[in-house]
């Protein structure tokens, strides 16, 4: 089991580097006491395991580099990442979200003391750790990029492509982020002895892809798709769902969404696709 311990100053990103890790395939726990490291270690995951100590364990946040020196001496191996920013960056961010620092007390009354505090506190952290980002410039996407980048397998593809077939009388899928009306098609639910079938049977597609226009919407859609995906993949999306809508979700959205996943295939990203209507009645 691979382990990565995540620390760093309140405000750097370590929530978001909690998620990406998450997208990547890292079982990950938050919030760890220090004292429960080395036990933690042990856990039988077959995942490679994250966890992330900081200064919300306040006083007992000292103990985090004398529980390392126990990995080691147990042969655990581990790499430690630190998540810096600025002061100034720091500042801003909790003046923005209105959080509450969690070193602010009766010894810290202001958010700046608070903020200096914990900079003292994970001085010899920041020092001893192996890997150190730095997220006072960095977008979310960038930051994505840079863990992503250094603690991904090599084979992660980064990004899943998921298709949905629909029937618009049912609604439209809220976890939609691009929409496509195909019942602008020839309808095989007006064609007697196919309406009783679906899009998963031959008998449909080859009916709906008998029409010209029929591949030249799909064209048209794999265009604009292979040329959106960067986009969406440098702005840091670890899922596009793509939504395919007819009327009731039995034919045309059915096989529309089975083809397209294969000529999707060619991108190397991960597809799948469901068929959420074609169980519902017309």
């Amino acid at each position: 089991m691979e382990l990565l311990i995540i620390s760093g100053l309140s405000g750097a990103g370590k929530s978001s580097t909690y998620k990406i890790l998450e997208d990547i395939g890292y079982y990950c726990i938050d919030n760890l006491p220090p004292a429960l490291l080395v036990a933690a270690s042990k856990l039988n995951i077959k995942q490679k395991l994250a966890i992330i100590i900081d200064s919300r364990s306040k006083d007992k946040y000292e103990d985090l580099l004398k529980e390392t020196i126990k990995l080691k001496q147990s042969n655990t191996e581990y790499r430690l990442l630190f998540l810096y920013c600025d002061k100034e960056e720091i500042l801003n961010r909790y003046k923005y979200t209105r959080r509450t620092h969690p070193l602010v007390s009766d010894s810290n009354p202001s958010l700046e003391a608070a903020i200096e505090a914990e900079f003292k506190l994970c001085k010899d952290v920041l020092n001893a750790a192996d890997i150190i980002i730095d997220t006072t410039h960095l977008t979310y996407a960038k930051l994505r990029k840079m863990i992503i980048d250094n603690f991904a397998d090599k084979d992660y593809k980064g990004l899943t492509i998921k298709i949905i077939s629909f029937g618009y009388k049912n609604g439209l899928p809220n976890e939609a982020d691009l929409i496509f009306d195909v019942r602008c098609l020839p309808n095989p639910f007006y064609v007697e002895e196919l309406r009783n079938h679906t899009g998963l049977e031959k008998c449909v597609e080859d009916y709906v892809f008998a029409f010209e226009q029929t591949n030249m919407f799909l064209e048209k859609i794999l265009d604009f798709i292979r040329y959106s995906l960067p986009f969406y993949f440098d702005e840091g999306k670890n899922e596009l769902v793509i939504a395919i809508g007819c009327t009731s979700g039995h034919h045309r959205s059915v096989a529309f969404a089975q083809r397209l996943a294969v000529s999707l295939t060619d991108l190397e990203h991960k597809v799948i696709v469901l068929h959420r209507d074609i169980e519902k009645d017309f």
